[in-house]
């Protein structure tokens, strides 16, 4: 996790007390709360002398108050709904928080058995090959075993290849090689958009590695099933350094609360040597949030890119992306700059863009913003400027976007740094697969597609005749925002398209879609076109879906693959009935239908003037549930849904208006 600045926040350093000094607490200072008198107690002072770096209880008021501390620390325990966080810090970042404490209304007080139990961790055998009480995380021995197993079972699709030592190897006392792992389909050549992706650059943040290990797993694995998988592979290429800190990761696998490289030129009597490679960046390195002191948590390293491990993600940054931006502070990349950089860390839930230096906003600050709660939809986690209580400089992803102008994110996965299997597989990693899939969908243009509307179950029958024409249904959506820190501008659906195998990034032709309630006016628009396989040759054809928003911004493609000639017309069944208003009409009948699965089509027809609505049903036990619904204000109404084996039935109910009404239901 990073150490963040609000600026409004910072305090005049005269107001920074050695907290052993017993130097008493300025007259113009207000009155302190229990626990957070600016005078340390003969206790705190022992205990400082014992342990240079101490477990801190900070119990806070507010969610906002939670959001500042981790944007800031990287908490111990401890969560926003306990109202209370524990924090390993040094001396000088515990004078900080007791004095900030009083602006906001903090307890701060050191937790003496919580501070013994983080100073034994480091003092653990660490030599361990594997990660006991969490099967689910792999070792740094296991993740690159299971790299090499991928590019073993995809040859065509992923390479494994070298970008340097890690520290203890340069200096041949063991250590690892850092490796990126690249995935496209390699039998399409040429330059493609990328989305780099760099895990547990903190050592003892379990979850990232994993995250990035099981995500290239599921593409590789999904590739010519999925339609999307598919075609982002096809034209985009993922690169993963999936243990950015292989040497201080074998260290955290033991349980030691390890965060910095393994850099022991400078030994420190508390154990915690080396450098914090997420503040030895080289974009506005030492600016600020980072620690002189090879002894803290924060070390910045003795020069800008100084350790080798912060030397090979620099060098492979620069070979991913192009420089878009200027050299000035305000420049701004290109708004069809391509490229995305996601560094994972742990914990906070929390998705943090540039700058974390200043609370100045970038240049590309609104686009920036307008992913990142796009991404934030996905995992839930609150979407924010990276920029907390004090300032980070030299870090990842300031670095991405300050030399290359390049859309560049941090995500604070789950809710600790070794955190429960059941939690992590549960939850944690469904959510940040998603917000990585749609980070790979808008790689080649995140400027714009991220602002654009997303084209979300689509379907169409997986086969049909040659010759024949198929129904294809979506929904246009500029909803997926995360609002929970502000909500984005008001946009509407302006209109949707589809492409036959040849997206619109290659020259495709565009087909126009319709909005089934007749006109585009609302920010979420069903949308569909009646598609023609005449002139289609048989097999596998892939169809591509984008909307455009009433700005003019396209959102991304989603696709879907139909097969062509493998099929057989769908024989349409047709149903009549009457109801009148506030009354129902099941068809076939009340009991329903078995149905094996596959794609489910009905098409009411009502008299002119009604407003009868349509739903499907689905029998679970002996209840009926709604799992499809057209509720339009028209006497015609369609859904199309993909439906799993089960028993089903059509409700027609009559919301306003009498009459007789044809149902005709595709299967």
């Amino acid at each position: 996790m990073t150490r963040r600045l609000t600026s409004s926040l910072l305090l005049s350093t005269a107001l920074l007390l050695a907290a052993c000094s017993q130097t008493p607490a300025p007259q113009a200072a207000p009155p302190a709360a229990p626990g957070t008198s600016l005078v340390a107690t003969a206790d705190e002072c022992s205990t400082f002398q014992q342990h240079p770096v101490v477990v801190s209880r900070i119990d806070f008021q507010t969610e906002r108050d939670w959001i500042d501390i981790v944007k800031t620390f990287e908490p111990l325990g401890g969560s926003a709904e306990e109202k209370f966080v524990l924090l390993d810090v040094g001396q000088a970042d515990f004078e900080r928080l007791r004095v900030t404490g009083l602006t906001r209304g903090w307890t701060i007080r050191i937790d003496p058995a919580e501070t013994a139990k983080h100073s034994g961790s480091l003092k653990q055998n660490l030599g361990s090959l594997s990660i006991s009480g969490y099967p689910c995380y792999r070792t740094v021995e296991e993740t690159y075993t299971s790299a090499q197993s991928i590019v073993s079972q995809y040859p065509n699709l992923a390479t494994w290849t070298s970008i340097g030592d890690s520290w203890l190897k340069t200096k041949g006392r063991g250590g690892y090689s850092m490796n990126v792992l690249k995935l496209t389909n390699r039998s399409i050549t040429g330059t493609k958009p990328r989305l780099l992706i760099t895990a547990s650059i903190h050592a003892r943040e379990y979850t990232p590695a994993e995250l990035a290990t099981r995500f290239a797993e599921y593409l590789v694995s999904n590739y010519g099933k999925d339609a999307d998988v598919t075609w982002m592979l096809d034209s985009q290429e993922v690169w993963l350094v999936l243990q950015s800190n292989p040497d201080g990761r074998k260290k955290a696998e033991a349980g030691a609360s390890w965060r910095k490289n393994v850099n022991d030129t400078q030994r420190c009597s508390n154990g915690l040597f080396g450098a914090d490679l997420n503040r030895n960046f080289n974009y506005a390195w030492g600016t600020g949030g980072s620690s002189t002191d090879p002894c803290n948590e924060t070390y910045r390293g003795v020069s800008a890119g100084s350790e080798p491990e912060t030397q090979n993600l620099q060098n492979l940054m620069k070979a991913a992306f192009a420089d878009n931006r200027g050299p000035a502070r305000g420049d701004a990349a290109p708004a069809s700059t391509p490229g995305v950089y996601v560094d994972i860390h742990s914990y906070s839930q929390l998705v943090l863009w540039p700058w974390g230096d200043t609370t100045t906003p970038t240049a590309n600050a609104s686009a920036l913003q307008s992913l990142g709660r796009k991404l934030a939809y996905f995992n839930g986690y609150k979407p924010e400027q990276a920029v907390g209580l004090y300032p980070t400089s030299g870090t990842t992803d300031d670095f991405a976007y300050g030399e290359l102008g390049v859309a560049s994110y941090t995500f604070e996965l789950g809710t600790a740094f070794f955190e429960p299997c059941s939690t992590f597989t549960g939850t944690t990693l469904p959510k940040n697969q998603a917000a990585l899939l749609y980070a790979l969908r808008v790689a080649r243009a995140p400027y714009q597609l991220g602002n654009g509307p997303d084209s979300v179950s689509v379907t169409a029958p997986a086969s049909v005749a040659t010759g024949a024409s198929f129904t294809l249904s979506a929904s246009a959506d500029m909803t997926r925002f995360n609002t929970s820190n502000g909500a984005e501008p008001s946009r509407t659906i302006a209109g949707a398209e589809y492409f036959i195998d040849t997206p619109p990034w290659a020259g495709g032709t565009a087909r126009a879609m319709t909005a089934t309630d007749g006109s585009f006016s609302s920010n979420r628009e069903a949308v569909q076109a009646t598609v023609s396989t005449s002139g289609l040759s048989a097999g596998k054809h892939t169809i591509y879906v984008r909307a455009r928003n009433n700005s003019g911004t396209y959102g991304p493609v989603s696709a879907l693959f139909v097969t062509v000639g493998s099929g057989t017309t769908p024989t349409p069944t047709t149903y009549t009935g009457s109801v009148s208003s506030g009354t129902n009409s099941y068809q076939p009948g009340s009991a329903g239908f078995s149905y094996a699965g596959g794609t489910l089509k009905g098409d009411l027809t009502g008299p002119s003037g009604t407003d009868f609505d349509l739903y499907l049903q689905k029998l679970s036990g002996s209840t009926w549930s709604n799992v499809g619904a057209s509720e339009g204000s028209t006497s015609t109404e369609s859904i199309t849904y993909s439906a799993a084996s089960g028993t089903y039935r059509w409700r027609v109910y009559g919301y306003s208006g009498s009459g007789s009404y044809t149902l005709t239901e595709t299967k």
